[in-house]
């Protein structure tokens, strides 16, 4: 199979620097031959992720999500977006399903609105839509096998990863009147999401972002259980759990500082990371 290549795949690589850090780093650890797959999959998830921030109605962020729903599908032209170009052609090149990210869309469009999210079974639905699914279909395109042992991995790596992500925008989300933890997560902890959204954070938010944290963290170790079952040569996917893990950790160092000020973590950490994984493995 040819190598994709082209100048709508070298901007796919530039959008993914310049909107997710962490997943630009672990492309690069890639075999040459499925950067550019991963760049025009990751970017175009980085692309849907950033509509809610970027519209200030839903609506318009439905008429966006809208629009990448039609290019996908083949009802709409992908007109000069180089990125709707190389997804497209990695999509055809690699023979995925396109059905994983119109599931993917529909699923953000949860983020447009200010509704709770009601439990963990539903937090873990929408992270394996917004999460597991792109893991996987890079893990495709690199040639895994199409099987339990990948499905397995990439869904609890997924899920792991968008947890984290979640979690480090914990204070901008509060900030905007929204409450990403489970209804169910918040009542353990003596908290509604009036109180979460509203109170000075104290000691039950700091219990209510621990127990989040631990389920990633759960969701993550399983992960690394079930890569187990995996070529050697698909383990490379994996690398952002890395990141994910450095940030859930900091998180939980930061305490209540999580929502007051959020929490940072340096690129050289964050690239330690990676290359420690690279070299030694998940773990």
């Amino acid at each position: 199979m040819a190598m994709l290549g082209g100048d709508h795949f070298d901007r796919s690589l530039q959008l993914l620097r310049e909107s997710d850090r962490d997943r630009y780093a672990a492309t690069l650890y890639l075999p040459e031959k499925v950067r550019p797959a991963a760049a025009a999959l990751y970017a175009f998830n980085a692309e849907i992720a950033a509509i809610p921030d970027r519209v200030k109605e839903p609506m318009a962020g439905e008429i966006r999500l809208q629009w990448w729903r039609e290019v996908i599908v083949g009802t709409r032209e992908s007109g000069n977006s180089p990125l709707a170009m190389a997804l497209l052609e990695t999509l055809e090149r690699h023979e995925l399903p396109r059905q994983p990210l119109t599931d993917l869309i529909d699923a953000r469009v949860f983020d447009l609105y200010h509704d709770p999210m009601p439990d963990r079974t539903a937090l873990e639905a929408y992270c394996g839509q917004t999460g597991s699914v792109i893991l996987q279909l890079v893990a495709i395109a690199g040639g895994a096998a199409r099987d339990a042992a990948l499905a397995d991995s990439c869904g609890h790596a997924g899920v792991a990863i968008r947890m984290s992500e979640i979690v480090r925008r914990m204070p901008l989300d509060r900030g905007h009147g929204k409450c990403p933890l489970p209804v169910t997560m918040l009542a353990a902890t003596g908290l509604s999401v009036d109180e979460w959204l509203r109170q000075e954070p104290g000691s039950r938010h700091f219990n209510a972002v621990n127990a989040f944290i631990a389920l990633a963290f759960e969701h993550r170790a399983k992960a690394v259980a079930a890569m187990a079952g995996l070529n050697k040569e698909n383990l490379p996917v994996f690398l952002p759990l890395a990141p994910a893990g450095s940030w859930l950790r900091a998180a939980g160092r930061a305490g209540t500082q999580l929502l007051n000020g959020g929490v940072t973590l340096s690129p050289l950490r964050r690239q330690v990371s990676l290359a420690k994984a690279a070299l030694w493995g998940l773990r």
